[in-house]
């Protein structure tokens, strides 16, 4: 929340709770989105200029920086200017500020952010909207909460995976929970759990608090963003508003990306608090715009996003019951995939009339949770939640076509998905150290499948392009537990410990069962299992005056676990099936302070996988990843510097991989070096700058979708990643 003072960091926070489901729906704030016309080729007079004037920065911060060595150094530890490194809150959590600016170039949207931590990977579709994976796990295997509720996209081959919907600038924290290590927030994401939350907000008297970001870079990047908040003991009002923009980036050979977007997001909450203790929240929200795919025959042309959310929360004077909450929430995506609005349809491709696919997911949930407290020695958090979505599909051409005008078809319904849900999370404090955590939920799943084919799951697959087989409906429904139980224990003042073993059960989610690669038969939408991860997790922080450390750990076994092979494109021997697969891997990092002015960090990733039936690997593994970064800081004026070393990846299962991206074969390594600085212009007042792969390295991630053969640009087999690029950010908070 936002308080009536301020410190260097900017606008200041109060302690984090827990997130409420209050992501909403339509805001009347918001307008009409800015249309993303087809980008020429970047403009490279413009990029000189840029590039030259961000130069001219980083030189002049060099030269004043000797000069102010005689200055007094700063008596609090500041926050860096330019993040590039996420060292953990607790062994196995990770909080970070969504609105700081970070190195590479500041996130367009939730997997961008993601991506600066160690253990995530993203995989790249084109300048936006790629899909995270943590620890090699993808989809929803990394379970994702919006202020508390559910999203899903709809397109049959992710192009809009719910970090597509998801602004960063829009949201005061995001958590991450490695691995299978709670049960509070929906159904257990097998590798992790993400959480993009709002402060909740409390004013003691009357104030007002505003921040504002202006970003511009290579490429025709330019973003805005602004967090308006005002309140008084009686309620409060926020808006906040982001739109982002870039052209097509150009890789380290200086071809061009098919990579362009433009976006923009608004979301509006209105609070009343008739007493310190009772807060009830209405909150609504929209957004939209487009994005060019390198990975695919189409674009997405429409990325529409409605929301609204009602919450409650009361926190009792005396008594064990602590505090009690509800909410309820309803998100609606609708995404629109075509060929003619931001690139001309390839007479010689596979799509040579303008074609257009609309798919749309509307997601009703709630929750309601209590938390009760003995004493300050065993706390309870339990509670209940529900969520349904359906999705539904039409495809058709633009105005005047011959396929029809896809606006004018009717909508086709494919899947509806319900879950209900129970859980417990209890943790009990031994002693001042040491502490025993345990939590436990069932969820009760139900899938409807329409259109399915009586096929046998070893047949073809009917992709319903015009196939007459006659189609018929289905049901399946499982009931599904997971627990957890942990111990932690604080060494000493500075030293915590962690171990917990963790196990979930995965319900299949759309992908696997009606996406792209999937069969769309009765009996593979039957056969296909959830799967059973058990996994055991450890972590260390040590944090020193000088010196902190940190550690996390993993290794686990998965049961039935979901694997796509395929041969690439839409071959009918693509199919989703069940493994046995063994995981392992691990996260560290440390960071030195070198006097008062100096300090230098390091983290390492490293992921492992195989497939147990097979005995192979398992695919969409990332290979080991080591970042190095210096940084030198008085207070006012900061230089860093900032090297990623990707090893080479050999252990690969071509042709099999995940409902995203597949092992395409064996990927060399790579180094991208990068520089950023900043100026603490006043408490109010901040510059950051940066230069993202200095050297204009061409590479490209292992862990990626196929690059499509698309008329005019230059054919590799992987997205390759951009070439160098400058950035500036200026943030304004009062």
């Amino acid at each position: 929340m936002y308080m009536q003072h301020h410190h260097a960091r900017g606008i200041d926070h109060a302690p984090a709770a827990p997130p409420a489901a209050n992501d909403g729906a339509a805001c009347p704030l918001s307008g009409p989105a800015t249309p993303c016309a087809r980008r020429p080729a970047r403009n490279h007079a413009a990029t000189r200029r840029l590039h030259a004037s961000l130069r001219l920065l980083a030189l002049c911060m060099l030269g004043a920086l000797p000069s102010l060595q005689a200055s007094e150094p700063a008596t609090v530890e500041l926050d860096p200017i330019v993040v590039t490194e996420s060292p953990p809150a607790t062994p196995l959590t990770v909080e970070i500020d969504p609105k700081a600016p970070r190195q590479p170039v500041p996130a367009s949207d939730g997997a961008d952010l993601l991506k600066s931590v160690p253990g995530f990977s993203v995989i790249r579709k084109g300048g936006s909207n790629g899909d995270a994976m943590l620890r090699g796990m993808a989809g929803s295997r990394l379970g994702l909460a919006i202020d508390g509720a559910q999203l899903g996209g709809g397109c049959p081959s992710r192009m809009d995976p719910a970090t597509a919907y998801v602004a960063p600038a829009l949201f005061d924290r995001v958590t991450i929970i490695k691995g299978p290590q709670t049960v509070l927030y929906g159904p257990v994401g097998s590798a992790g759990t993400v959480l993009f939350a709002r402060d909740v907000p409390h004013y003691a008297a009357a104030g007002f608090a505003a921040q504002g970001d202006l970003l511009f870079g290579s490429h025709a990047r330019a973003d805005q963003s602004m967090d308006l908040r005002a309140g008084n003991p009686h309620g409060y009002v926020g808006l906040t508003a982001d739109h982002t923009r870039s052209g097509d980036y150009a890789d380290g050979d200086g071809q061009r990306v098919h990579s362009s977007w433009d976006r923009w997001s608004a979301d509006a909450r209105l609070g009343w608090t008739p007493d310190a203790r009772t807060r009830l929240e209405l909150s609504a929200g929209k957004g939209d715009g487009q994005a060019a795919y390198a990975f695919s025959g189409m674009d997405g042309a429409q990325f529409l996003r409605e929301s609204v959310g009602l919450s409650i929360e009361h926190k009792p004077v005396s008594g064990r019951l602590q505090s009690i909450a509800a909410s309820v929430y309803s998100n609606y995506a609708d995404h629109v995939m075509d060929n003619y609005t931001l690139r001309q349809p390839d007479p010689h491709g596979m799509m040579p009339m303008p074609m257009a696919s609309n798919v749309a997911r509307r997601t009703n949930g709630g929750r309601l949770a209590a938390t009760l407290d003995w004493d300050g020695a065993v706390q309870l958090a339990s509670g209940i939640d529900v969520s349904n979505n359906a999705h539904t599909s039409r495809m058709g051409g633009p105005p005047g076509s011959m396929a029809g005008d896809w606006r004018s078809k009717p909508r086709r319904r494919d899947a509806r998905f319900e879950q209900a849900g129970a859980f417990g999370e209890l943790t009990w404090s031994l002693d001042a150290r040491r502490r025993l955590v345990a939590g436990a939920r069932v969820d009760r799943h139900r899938v409807d499948g329409y259109g399915l084919t009586a096929m046998s799951a070893a047949g073809g697959v009917d992709k319903g392009m015009g196939d007459p087989v006659a189609t018929v409906s289905a049901d399946r429904s499982r009931t599904l537990p997971s627990a957890f139980l942990r111990w932690e224990h604080d060494l000493d003042a500075a030293t915590t410990l962690q171990v917990g073993l963790g196990h979930a059960q995965r319900f299949p989610d759309y992908w696997e069962l009606f996406g792209r690669y999937a069969q769309h038969s009765v009996a593979a939408f039957q056969a296909l299992a959830p799967e059973r991860t058990t996994q055991l997790d450890a972590g260390v922080v040590h944090r020193g005056e000088r010196f902190e450390s940190w550690l996390s750990a993993y290794a686990g076994s998965v049961n039935d676990y979901i694997i796509i092979d395929r041969s690439g494109g839409m071959q009918p021997t693509s199919r989703a099936r069940n493994i046995d697969a063994r995981i392992a891997g691990a996260e560290a990092g440390a960071k030195w302070r070198l006097g008062e002015l100096w300090s230098t960090d390091a983290s390492l990733a490293w992921a492992w996988g195989e497939d147990h039936t097979r005995h192979r690997a398992l695919p969409q593994m990332p290979p080991l990843e080591a970042r190095f970064g210096l940084v030198r800081d008085n207070g006012r004026w900061s230089l860093g510097a900032l090297a990623r070393v990707v090893a080479a990846q050999h252990r690969v299962a071509i042709g099999s991989g995940n409902i995203i991206g597949q092992d395409l074969g064996p990927s060399a390594g790579f180094a991208v070096f990068s520089l950023n600085g900043g100026w603490r212009i006043d408490e109010r007042i901040k510059l950051a700058a940066g230069i993202d792969n200095l050297f204009d390295r061409s590479y490209a991630e292992h862990v990626n979708a196929a690059s499509a053969e698309l008329a005019g640009y230059v054919n590799t087999l992987r997205v390759n990643e951009p070439g160098r690029s400058a950035w500036a950010e200026l943030r304004v908070s009062f």
